[in-house]
């Protein structure tokens, strides 16, 4: 399963059943789990922690030193779930001391010549586009989806069940649950197709409709808009996880979508 034109370093700890293609290099303190397929010409580099059941495609660079000026040589990891592929020429960095680790989660597609800097967290079922560049301390939440090209400013957050549509440049947070698009990056609705294929009901999906009609249509300040939905709308998971997201957003997240933001349209 190993192809003899491949470097293993000895100390490297590979599974059973672990398929390694032509010229791929694995340094040492690198462990890659059951069932996983490296293709050619992959670098996988100190500090690797790969799940069970990947795919690696020829090109990509894992677990390489932060793009960090402040990094000064620590021990840090990257982390990758279980079932996730990684296409070819992705680079994934790995952490530095603020968080000590980048990590991307269970059953993840991250499409070619994308990039994930040091300290990002990339939930489960997420979609990263092909050349999607996403810079350090990034939080991306479950079942997310970015389009290809899209840029992340540092320190963003993205919710969770999110849609980003391709070229996005993302300088604010994006809630959770909705689509966003256009240029600045805006609110573009509740990504409610997607939702209806993860299996929320009908009155979820209503639900998280209507509060994001209180954020966005109702005039109302922040503050006022989420004291509004905690007083009018019953406790939900959905309604918790959004007012809770908004709540500790450190770059305040992206507004409605007016006419006279656009740059083109």
């Amino acid at each position: 399963m190993i192809h003899p034109h491949t470097y293993i370093h000895p100390n490297a700890r590979l599974a059973t059943n672990v398929k390694i293609d032509p010229f791929s290099v694995i340094h040492q303190n690198v462990e890659i789990g059951d069932g996983t397929w490296i293709g050619s010409n992959v670098t996988i580099m100190e500090g690797a922690r790969i799940g069970k059941n990947c795919r690696v495609f020829p090109g990509a660079v894992i677990a390489a030193i932060p793009q960090d000026l402040k990094y000064e040589g620590e021990s840090t990891t990257v982390e990758i779930g279980d079932n996730t592929t990684i296409r070819e020429f992705v680079t994934v960095n790995r952490g530095s001391k603020e968080r000590w680790t980048t990590k991307v989660g269970n059953n993840c597609l991250i499409m070619a010549y994308s990039h994930i800097a040091h300290d990002c967290v990339v939930g489960n079922n997420c979609i990263l586009s092909n050349n999607t560049q996403v810079a350090g301390h990034v939080t991306i939440g479950d079942y997310a989806i970015l389009g290809g090209m899209c840029a992340v400013h540092q320190f963003v957050q993205i919710g969770q069940h999110s849609f980003i549509s391709g070229g996005s440049v993302f300088g604010k947070d994006v809630p959770p649950y909705i689509k966003a698009g256009r240029t600045p990056l805006s609110y573009a609705g509740v990504n409610s197709i997607g939702l209806k294929r993860r299996g929320f009901s009908l009155a979820k999906i209503n639900q998280i409709l209507d509060i994001y009609r209180v954020i966005y249509n109702k005039n109302l300040n922040t503050s006022q808009a989420l004291n509004f939905i905690e007083e009018e709308f019953p406790a939900s998971d959905e309604r918790d996880e959004i007012v809770t997201f908004i709540r500790e957003s450190g770059r305040g997240i992206i507004k409605r979508y007016t006419k006279g933001s656009l740059d083109d349209e």
